[in-house]
């Protein structure tokens, strides 16, 4: 279900307070980068990511990857540091940071 824009402006600044809590640079989507990708994202909800990439490209498709294969909605990308949203089944709200900012 795709988000409207309410939604994702919302989440934006939630987002502005965040950290990026994963770095993928030129190895990509190493098995260790999924397993925490998809942690993060089953107990945070909303994360931010940075991608270390040669091209604006290569950045993009990285993107389109994580977001295919993680079910997760790209909410922002400025720079190298993309926001990226996936709703958890059951929300833990001393870890969500979507509860926790509401």
């Amino acid at each position: 279900m795709p988000l409207n824009n309410a939604d994702k402006k919302r989440f934006r600044a939630i987002g502005h307070n965040l950290n990026p809590i994963i770095t993928i640079a030129q190895k990509g989507l190493t098995e260790s980068i999924k397993t925490e990708l998809e942690r993060a994202l089953s107990e945070h909800e909303l994360i931010k990511i940075k991608l270390i990439s040669a091209s604006r490209d290569d950045k993009n498709a990285l993107t389109e990857e994580i977001c295919g294969e993680f079910n997760a909605e790209c909410i922002q990308s400025i720079g190298h540091v993309v926001l990226l949203y996936r709703a958890a089944r059951n929300p833990d709200k001393r870890l969500s940071n979507i509860s926790r900012n509401s």
